[in-house]
């Protein structure tokens, strides 16, 4: 497979896989282009990485509204007259993701809510243990 020039050397790299939560954890990752499906909507979520929606089908639709209209950490691309996303439209919507405050601040505090409900002791924490003990018995 042939690979865009803009891809090759040190500019960026096309990998078949690999480790999302992981790559989304490091530091260095300003946002998260995704097709919103829900394990990458929660990996995405935990790590406070603001979002790039790009959904393709089903419930991946319905999670980027939620991402970008209910939550508000992140942004949707706006599709061309062809149904195709530019990338003039990608980049716009890079700059106006990293360059809003509120956006970051909001998947810092999102992630917080997030990680303080799963650790031990916390409502999700309670509930899984809760649905064990039953399955148990």
């Amino acid at each position: 497979m042939e690979y865009p020039t803009e891809f090759k050397g040190h500019k960026g790299k096309i990998v078949s896989w690999a480790p999302q939560q992981k790559v989304l954890s490091h530091p260095a990752i300003a946002c998260f282009v995704s097709h919103c499906c829900w394990n990458s909507t929660m990996e995405g979520l935990s790590n406070g990485v603001p979002f790039l929606c790009w959904p393709y089908f089903a419930e991946q639709i319905q999670n980027g509204r939620y991402i970008c209209d209910e939550l508000k950490v992140g942004l949707g691309f706006d599709k061309d007259q062809n149904g195709v996303v530019s990338c003039k439209e990608l980049k716009l919507k890079v700059e106006q993701l990293l360059s809003n405050e509120n956006v970051k601040s909001r998947s810092f505090e999102l992630k917080k809510k997030l990680m303080n409900n799963i650790v031990k002791g916390g409502e999700s924490w309670e509930n899984l243990n809760r649905f064990v003990k039953w399955l148990k018995e």
